[in-house]
């Protein structure tokens, strides 16, 4: 696919023609839709499964953490003593946003249940909430190094068609930015939920790492290929 001209439109990257199935993918604070455009091919899906990769970008906004500076960000946020502070508002906007880019694809042909929300940082927050507040069924959740905002209102208001999104959930246990507690607790509280949960801690900082990629692509390749329904 030609690249687009449009500054503010998703970076588009398909592994092969007609693509089959999707994987909308939200970026970290500061970043933009370019951030994780170099892991498709390292992911080496199959040739016979063409995905389209959709990385938007985020708008510019004032940020908390960021003494109020302006950058790219989902949402505002600031470190707490607890935590996070993470604006329910702006969350919410963003989350209308993904579910616009799921209809994009709906109409583009690819089935919901061939669709995975994906997302790093406050992109995986984002996401989470968004495939859990979706009213069509998703093919799964891709999670990783999040500070998940608001569990206990978001397990309350799942929609039924994804109670049993598979959801692949993954931090690096000496995490700098997102501590790795934060997501324990987000670990135990969708296991406690009853969630199709896969877990995974890695000996690492806030980013990626090679085993990671390995999982994630091994993850993919069976959710995608799973038959909808």
């Amino acid at each position: 696919m030609a690249p687009s001209t449009d500054a503010t439109a998703p970076v588009v990257i398909e592994t092969g023609a007609q693509p089959v199935a999707s994987v909308i993918w939200l970026h970290g604070l500061g970043a933009d839709g370019h951030d994780f455009e170099a892991i498709v091919p390292e992911l080496r899906l199959a040739s016979d499964l063409p995905v389209r990769f959709i990385f938007p970008h985020a708008p510019f906004r004032p940020v908390t953490w960021n003494n109020g500076h302006v950058m790219r960000a989902w949402y505002d946020l600031a470190p707490t003593e607890h935590g996070f502070y993470q604006n329910v508002e702006h969350l919410r906007e963003v989350e209308a946003t993904v579910h616009e880019l799921i209809a994009g694809e709906s109409a583009r042909g690819i089935e919901s249940s061939r669709i995975v929300l994906a997302g790093f940082s406050q992109g995986g927050a984002v996401v989470m909430h968004a495939a859990l507040h979706c009213s069509s069924p998703l093919a799964g959740i891709l999670c990783l190094s999040a500070p998940t905002p608001y569990l206990d209102q978001l397990l309350a208001s799942i929609e039924p068609a994804n109670t049993d999104v598979p959801i692949f959930l993954a931090h690096g246990d000496s995490d700098s930015v997102v501590p790795y507690k934060l997501a324990q607790k987000a670990q135990q509280q969708l296991t406690a939920a009853g969630l199709d949960l896969e877990w995974h801690s890695y000996a690492m900082d806030h980013g990626v790492c090679a085993q990671e990629i390995d999982d994630i692509s091994r993850w993919l390749s069976r959710v995608l290929q799973r038959t909808p329904g």
